[in-house]
């Protein structure tokens, strides 16, 4: 069990607190309800702070929800790789030039990353490309 980030009383941003509450629900075996995301954190935040935390990454796409009784459960809808993929996609998706974004995306990418992300695709690297004045 995790600790209280930033201890009672304190003030963080929406964002630190959604990433929180992730945390907690990624950590557990099995969704949980408000009530024992709250306890979990720890922080004397709000039940509501965390009702209204735990609704907006539901309407984000990140989390999925059951009725249990009167509240829901929520489980992550991915792990954290799917879900840091998931806002790679939707920044893609917001953008009008997505080959520009992805040609920029992969012309800054580290030598290593590129590498990786050419096995990922299946796509040989450069020089062992048939035709490409390699092998």
């Amino acid at each position: 069990m995790r600790a209280g980030v930033g201890g009672a009383g304190s003030r963080r941003a929406s964002g630190e607190l959604e990433a929180t509450v992730l945390t907690v629900l990624q950590d557990a075996e099995a969704p949980l309800a408000p009530a024992e995301v709250r306890e979990r954190i720890g922080d004397g935040l709000a039940y509501t702070t965390v009702v209204t935390i735990l609704s907006r990454l539901h309407a984000k796409g990140v989390l999925e929800r059951r009725k249990d009784g009167r509240a829901y459960r929520y489980a992550p809808v991915s792990d954290q790789p799917g879900l840091a993929a998931r806002r790679m996609a939707r920044v893609l998706d917001g953008e009008p030039d997505r080959e520009t974004v992805l040609a920029r995306f992969v012309s800054a990418l580290s030598d290593r990353d590129e590498e990786l992300l050419r096995r990922v695709l299946g796509d040989p690297p450069p020089g062992e490309r048939p035709g490409w004045g390699g092998g």
